[in-house]
Parts: C-alpha cells; sequence; structure tokens
C-alpha cells in the first residue's frame, strides 16, 4: 500500500501535547515498517495553526499540506498518516475541507493514536460533514458565478463585450474586447430599417415578407418572421452603437451598424 506521512508542528500545540517534529516523523516511519507500507514521502509543516485557512479560497492554508494534496492528485497513494488527526484539522471547518480533498481522490486517513479511524467510516458525524460538503460546494458555485457576473458587468459598463450570444448582425469571439460585425448579416439588419423608414405604418408581418422576397435570410438560413424583425428593432440602441448587457447601457467599442 502506498501512503503518504504528514507532520504538523504548531507552536501551542507542540508545547501542549509534545508532538515534536522528529518524534512524528519516527512515529510514522516506524508504524508503515512494521505494516509493510510503502512510505512515499513526509509532508511537513512547522509553526503552523491546525485551524489556518485562506477564508477567501476556502482551502487549508499550509504550504506543505498543498504540496501533500499535489502528491495525491498526481500519484497512488491509498492513504495519508498522520500520528494523531488533530495534526490533519483542529476545526470542523478544516475538516470538511480536508475529508473533501481527500475523498476526490479516494484517500483515506491511517491515525496512529486513533487505530480505527476512517473518513469513509459510517459514523453519525458523517451526516454532518456531507451535508457541510455539499453546502461549501454550493457556496463556491455560487461565488464563483457572483464573480463572474461582476467581472461581465464591468466589461459592459465600458461597452465591451461581456458574453452570449451576439446579436444579429453581429460576431463575437471569445476575448476580444467587442463585438464585430457580421458582414453575412449586416446588410440584412440595414434593411429590416431601411423597410421600417420607408414604410412606417407596415405590420411586422409584411416587414417580414419584403425581407423575404428580397431574398435575406436568418442566422439559421430560414425565413424571417415577425419575431425575427421585432427582435432586430427592439435592438436600434445596439445597431446604433450602445452596448446593451442586462440593465446596463454604455457606448460600446463595437461598431455601429445603422
Amino acid at each position: 500500500m502506498n501512503v503518504i506521512g504528514y507532520v504538523l508542528v504548531s507552536t501551542q500545540g507542540q508545547a501542549k501535547d509534545g508532538y515534536s517534529l522528529s518524534y512524528q516523523q519516527d512515529e510514522i516511519c516506524s508504524y508503515c515498517q512494521e505494516r509493510g507500507w510503502n512510505l512515499l514521502h513526509i509532508f511537513t509543516d512547522e509553526g503552523i495553526s491546525g485551524a489556518k485557512i485562506d477564508e477567501e479560497a476556502l482551502e487549508v492554508d499550509r504550504m506543505g499540506f498543498q504540496c501533500l494534496l499535489t502528491a495525491i492528485a498526481v500519484q497512488d497513494v491509498n492513504a495519508v498518516v498522520v500520528l494523531n488527526t488533530s495534526r490533519l484539522w483542529r476545526s470542523d471547518i478544516v475538516k470538511v475541507l480536508v475529508h473533501r480533498e481527500f475523498k476526490k481522490y479516494g484517500v483515506d486517513v491511517r491515525s496512529i493514536e486513533q487505530p480505527t479511524y476512517s473518513i469513509y467510516k459510517k459514523d453519525p458525524s458523517d451526516f454532518l460533514i456531507n451535508g457541510l460538503m455539499e453546502l461549501l460546494d454550493a457556496y463556491q458555485r455560487l461565488e464563483i458565478s457572483m464573480k463572474l457576473s461582476r467581472g461581465r458587468n464591468k466589461k459592459a459598463q465600458q461597452g465591451g463585450y461581456a458574453g452570449g450570444r451576439a446579436a444579429f448582425g453581429y460576431k463575437a469571439k471569445k476575448g476580444q474586447k467587442a463585438i464585430e460585425i457580421n458582414l453575412d448579416e449586416v446588410a440584412a439588419v440595414q434593411r429590416v430599417f431601411e423597410l421600417k423608414e420607408l414604410f412606417p405604418d407596415w405590420s411586422l408581418s409584411e416587414l417580414a415578407y419584403q425581407m423575404n422576397d428580397d431574398g435575406f435570410t436568418t442566422q439559421q438560413g430560414k425565413k424571417f418572421t415577425k419575431v425575427q424583425i421585432k427582435r432586430i428593432l427592439d435592438r436600434r440602441p445596439l445597431y446604433e452603437g450602445t452596448y446593451l448587457y442586462g440593465g446596463i447601457e454604455a457606448n460600446g467599442l463595437h461598431q455601429a451598424i445603422i
């Protein structure tokens, strides 16, 4: 069985428990040797609290532990060996984070001082841990969504391309600051507004009929209907150079069509 050792010594923990760095390392080596386990490496964190987390990223804020996570992600590891689970976590939130990361890669915890412990062992506290992990995942998805939304809104306020499908007459490419004119569709847009100006009393159906009679087609290569005509007419500010995104209106970086 391939295992990785982990040692944590905080100033407070070392004074209180006597878990020195060398003592934990020696215990882990002996424990693995007695069981014939293949100890790949021992990662250490010294002078750091077992409850420390990066609140913004919601992850355990320890360099040695982060290196451990990288190792189990790229290597075939069955378990992480510690002297006591308190070396991995000292708070419920850190416990949730550790469980979540280890379960991603099917890695268990082997505790020398708690020989029956397993993160996969069914226990009433599992309901709490699993529930907290689900809430944590949902929170992070929401936070990512909000950050993306703020970024899009900022782009829109500057008149740039904030994402989404480009309006008929334009095209959008990933990484571009602004939408650009679609040469295959621009004439159709201009013709709709030309007909509306020439025949202001025409209905949407009459405008669509004339567009089809003129040989224009929609984005999908189909005939125009009154729905497509209305959508184009409703976007007049965009075609005149105003960028619209949600409730945001700004002077667009894109080229006006009409």
